[in-house]
């Protein structure tokens, strides 16, 4: 598996020399901890035997580690990365990306065909095709129960019910389906449950396979985009979720390739091939120059998928116990090798000699996502509009010292983020250049002396204008990654003479308590999931306040360019307004853009046909484990 060629348009992958990874990241009590509750360690405390496929009666099983935990397995409710990967596995959209092709093409999965499209990108038809079924589960009381348009109807209602409070609603809403946020607002000013049986003229059943959408305005690429995100927008049945009810987390059933086995919350999480799962092959359409892809498609075209029988997923949300447990053999994947361990697994971008001779692969693509800090508008220390307060967060941008966060954090593992929008997607330039990309330790000192933000009492540390204690309340993770991170955090404040105060819980308790805004600021990362650029802008908008905003900004010029994008055709006009957007965010700077990452994946010798995919989720179908290799491997 070689690593993907540079895509058109982005800047080669930046080499950067980082110090060697030491001994051991996490002591040694915690590596044990981790690798209990993955498994992968003995009582005994040594490590346990590998868990090869073969002793599942000769299925094939990929095995691979999270290093964040999974919140549920509920469409609707979700935003984080690792939940959306299950669950692109087990529910299915109307389309889908191929899975060579870069960098990308969209193309029909239950769909017979693309959309039937007119009105100016306002009336889309789409026919659902026939004979495709859901997984087995009780609500169906022992029948076969096929996919048809009203539950595409029905899936996408519910991101508007408010009882399931949406993350992703915002998305839903800025489609603008006729009738719908209308049937939303009236659940909640009767406070009645959400009508799912009320008709509506934007989103209607037109006969049993056949699906209609009409929209306020023109969606030229959008309504397409959204439909091929599975792990949002994929098709449940209305019978499963009436009968979990709040349990729908914990019982998905969809009509893709893998059902889930087994779930232990935070630690193991288990799939396998879906019984009902139709006749799908491979198939792909990598471009004429694309000598991998051309290879994957020769070995694998015209087999059924999925390939592999099973995925086994562990939580390991410590480095050092993730990366041992795939040089034990216990993992056939280390997705996102840890920065920690670059020099000495794949100095200056090659793989190390020891690992090349046990036929390890390869592969660093430039991510379409980035690293960044929210700061809450509504807090009354780091949020609001006027000069002082825009000040103290341009101040706090440009204290932090990017470049050495790449070499020292990231172990030269990124590059500089100038903005939200992300490699591979548009409105991305990689010619652009904003404060978000600049570390000026004096013109920040200087922004704050001009606006009151000054050591009144000689203790070293500056206070607010108004004389009173200025201290910045940053989330953080109880893990020793983040440790490492804040602790460079600490040291670029310290310079600027602002002290800080690390609030450390569990990332999913700052999900929550980020999208109630509750927290003044907190460090995370997001990925694109589509080819278009506006999603990432998203952040910025009013309707996405409780959701994607986590900064709570709101402009009403912001939200202008945002929906005048979202309407016209990709050229000049667009891009002119991608800038302009970007200017916005940096003058305000309610978000500081760090660093977009650079993903280097080790695959096992008998794993076979793993390629990172860009912008979707879907790939465990896809690859092949070689059952001879693995036994001789691991004897």
């Amino acid at each position: 598996m070689s690593a993907p060629g540079r895509p058109r348009g982005q800047p080669p992958i930046a080499q950067r020399e980082g110090r060697p990874a030491s001994a051991g990241p996490t002591g040694l009590d915690a590596d044990r901890r981790a690798l209990l509750r993955a498994g992968l360690l003995g009582a005994s405390g040594l490590a346990a035997a590998p868990v090869v496929a073969q002793d599942s009666g000769g299925k094939k099983v990929l095995r691979y580690a999270f290093e964040q935990a999974e919140v549920g397995f509920d469409p609707v409710q979700l935003n984080d990365l690792y939940s959306r990967i299950i669950t692109a596995h087990i529910f299915e959209g109307l389309y889908g990306y191929d899975h060579l092709a870069r960098p990308f093409k969209i193309k029909p999965v239950t769909a017979v065909a693309l959309p039937e499209v007119s009105d100016n990108h306002r009336h889309f038809v789409i026919r659902v095709r026939p004979g495709i079924f859901f997984q087995d589960d009780p609500a169906f009381k022992g029948k076969p129960r096929e996919l048809v348009a009203e539950d595409y109807v029905y899936s996408l209602k519910r991101f508007a019910d408010p009882r399931w409070k949406a993350p992703a609603y915002a998305s839903v809403q800025e489609l603008r389906i006729v009738g719908l946020h209308a049937l939303r607002e009236a659940a909640l000013k009767n406070k009645t449950p959400f009508d799912y049986d009320t008709p509506i003229e934007g989103l209607r059943a037109l006969d049993r396979y056949t699906l209609a959408f009409r929209l306020e305005r023109p969606a030229p690429r959008s309504l397409v985009q959204v439909l091929a995100t599975p792990d949002l927008w994929g098709a449940v049945a209305r019978e499963v979720i009436e009968a979990a009810g709040d349990k729908a987390v914990e019982r998905p059933v969809g009509t893709g390739p893998f059902r889930l086995a087994a779930w232990t919350r935070s630690a193991r999480v288990v799939l396998e091939r879906n019984p009902t799962y139709r006749d799908e092959r491979y198939e792909a359409e990598p471009n004429a120059d694309d000598a991998e892809g051309q290879a994957l498609l020769a070995r694998f075209k015209g087999q059924r998928l999925p390939l592999v029988d099973r995925v086994e997923i562990s939580i390991i949300d410590e480095q050092q116990p993730r990366w041992l447990a795939f040089l034990n053999n216990q993992h056939d994947l280390l997705e996102r090798l840890p920065s920690e361990f670059i020099n000495q697994a794949a100095p200056n971008g090659r793989l190390a000699p020891n690992l090349a001779t046990r036929g390890i692969q390869l592969a660093r693509t430039l991510n379409p996502d980035v690293t960044f800090t929210f700061f809450n508008m509504e807090d009354p220390v780091v949020g609001g509009y006027t000069p002082d307060k825009v000040a103290l967060r341009r101040a706090i941008g440009l204290a932090i010292d990017i470049d050495q966060e790449i070499r020292l954090f990231w172990r030269g593992q990124a590059i500089p983020a100038q903005s939200p929008l992300v490699p591979h997607t548009s409105g991305y330039d990689p010619r652009y250049a904003s404060e978000n990309g600049q570390h000026d330790l004096a013109r920040a000192r200087a922004l704050l002396d001009t606006f009151g933000y000054i050591d009144r009492d000689g203790d070293g540390w500056r206070e607010q204008p108004d004389g009173a204690p200025l201290v910045l309340q940053w989330s953080t993770t109880p893990d020793q990654r983040a440790r490492s991170r804040d602790e460079l955090r600490r040291k670029d404040m310290a310079k600027l003479g602002l002290r800080v105060e690390f609030r450390t819980a569990k990332f999913q308790e700052n999900l929550k308590n980020a999208r109630a805004g509750k927290l003044p600021i907190w460090s995370l990362a997001t990925s694109a999931a589509s080819p278009d650029g506006q999603p990432a802008l998203d952040r910025g908008t009013v309707n996405a306040i409780g959701g994607q905003n986590m900064a709570r900004f709101r402009d009403p010029r912001f939200d202008r360019m945002f929906d005048q994008m979202r309407q016209i055709p990709d050229g000049p006009e667009r891009e002119k307004l991608f800038f302009e957007a970007k200017r916005l965010l940096t003058a305000y700077m309610p978000y500081k853009f760090h660093v977009h990452r650079i993903i280097t994946d080790f695959a096992q010798p008998w794993l076979h046909g793993y390629r990172r995919p860009l912008f979707w989720q879907t790939w465990w179908q896809y690859v092949d484990i070689d059952v001879q290799a693995l036994r001789k491997a691991v004897g």
